[in-house]
């Protein structure tokens, strides 16, 4: 635990009580601060008070005594209206603030020379964050990883010179950060995402580039043209701006040319390192990531070799395109984490014959945006309430049978592909649905389908 010093003596609000609400909430405490806690899940405060945290309803206290008003991430703060508790705190000119800067200002308090990296975007963010974190730790950094990725920051080791921190950070954490200043700073892309939370497409980008403008290194995927456009402010204001595309050659920054990452200074290029049979790195999305994490290490002292170690090691993050068995020529690979059509895609465009499990809880828009990997499929197996629309879909483009379970489908993919003669396959769990209609989340769902691929004769697991 980080105990939030900086607030000792002080009497704060804090609202929102899930996991990462009680963590801050204790991490307060710890600290030293006078706090008041409250939720609107009664069972969230009775938590609460059992571990020590002093409660109250917001709604009774007098909020002009507040040096600070501590909010959740998942609790709206502008859109679709502000929660009543940031209207107190309005009323009452109290600032409105959030765990990671919590963590900033206990950096800043503490060692603000400790490497801090913090990466945001629309995707990616995970894979590019979980990357980084493994090329620190395989040159042997103390590193602490954290954030939106699914360790509370406040939950990590208190700042001390050398520690370095890998933090993610969704647009809800930076919009309660107004001093983040990571030593670098990641934007790896912008599409439409979470707008009921921020109202329009630009309200959504000017929250996400407040992180690279308070960073020592910017770096910025320049493939849309609202990172592109934040690039170049960033560097206009006088922040160093390193740029990383998949799609363009660039005159400086870091660019990919299929699997090859190319570095370019003053128009020269030279390749830093090919990707090439680096399996957990597959596709194009993932040569962005890797570009990201390579301009992020490089920013904070990691040398060429180690990065190149790093990369070649990575295990992949966990049910997201992730290797996780090899029967002769077929790979199995969990990639559960994909809950939506987008998220698919990336998987199904980095394998060039595909036996894909796929179906669940169906979200809005069905498949119908996949339709150009089909091609590449060479059968589906589909599950869930999602089967009979996705058979629809597929048509006579795809073959298929509705199996039903994970458990039929992974043995009947598995068959199939042990007999295909054409080369390389993969046995693809990739959604492109919730698992809520048959598991509690994906990492449940991904982790059945791990066990199903390991209970199969002949298989060599690779996790």
């Amino acid at each position: 635990m980080i105990p939030v010093t900086t607030f000792r003596g002080r009497k704060v609000a804090l609202f929102g009580l899930g996991g990462s609400g009680l963590a801050t909430a204790e991490a307060l405490v710890a600290g030293g601060a006078e706090v008041t806690a409250w939720d609107d899940n009664p069972d969230s405060v009775a938590k609460a008070a059992a571990a020590g945290v002093p409660t109250a309803d917001l709604r009774t206290v007098e909020w002009a005594a507040f040096a600070a008003f501590v909010l959740s991430p998942g609790v709206p703060l502008t859109h679709p209206k502000p929660h009543w508790t940031v209207d107190l705190a309005h009323a009452a000119g109290v600032e409105i603030i959030g765990d990671v800067e919590l963590f900033v200002r206990e950096r800043r308090a503490h060692s603000p020379d400790c490497p801090f990296i913090a990466i945001t975007g629309t995707n990616g963010k995970s894979t590019t964050t979980a990357l980084i974190a493994h090329i620190l730790r395989e040159s042997g950094r103390d590193t602490q990883l954290g954030g939106n990725i699914g360790t509370a920051v406040l939950t990590l080791e208190s700042p001390k010179a050398g520690r370095f921190y890998v933090v993610e950070c969704s647009s809800y954490q930076i919009d309660l950060a107004p001093t983040l200043n990571p030593t670098a700073g990641i934007l790896l892309n912008l599409t439409p995402d979470h707008l009921d939370r921020h109202g329009t497409m630009q309200h959504y980008a000017d929250i996400k580039e407040r992180l690279v403008a308070g960073s020592g290194t910017a770096i910025v995927g320049v493939d849309d043209s609202f990172s592109a456009l934040i690039a170049d402010r960033v560097e206009r204001a006088g922040t160093r701006t390193v740029r990383i595309s998949r799609r363009h050659v660039l005159a400086n920054g870091l660019y990919a040319e299929g699997s090859r990452i190319m570095r370019a200074e003053g128009g020269t290029a030279s390749l830093f390192v090919d990707l090439d049979g680096i399996q957990t790195l597959r596709g194009g999305h993932n040569a962005q990531n890797a570009a990201a994490a390579i301009a992020a290490c490089l920013a904070v002292g990691v040398s060429e070799a180690e990065i190149r170690a790093g990369l070649k090691s990575f295990p992949g993050l966990k049910h997201r395109m992730q290797p996780v068995g090899r029967k002769g020529a077929v790979v199995f690979v969990n990639d559960s984490k994909a809950t939506n059509a987008d998220a698919a895609a990336p998987a199904l465009s980095s394998y060039e014959r595909i036996y894909w499990i796929a179906g669940g809880l169906p979200k809005e828009g069905g498949i119908t945006t996949l339709a150009p990997f089909f091609p590449k499929i060479v059968k589906a197996y589909l599950i869930g309430e999602a089967a009979p629309a996705f058979a629809a879909t597929l048509g006579e483009a795809v073959p298929y049978e509705i199996s039903g379970t994970l458990e039929q489908a992974v043995a009947h993919a598995a068959a199939e592909a042990g007999k295909d003669e054409a080369g390389p396959s993969a046995v693809m769990l990739s959604p492109a649905c919730a698992s809520f209609d048959q598991y509690k989340n994906f990492e449940v769902r991904g982790d059945a389908f791990v066990g199903h691929v390991r209970a199969i004769e002949g298989v060599t697991m690779l996790i």
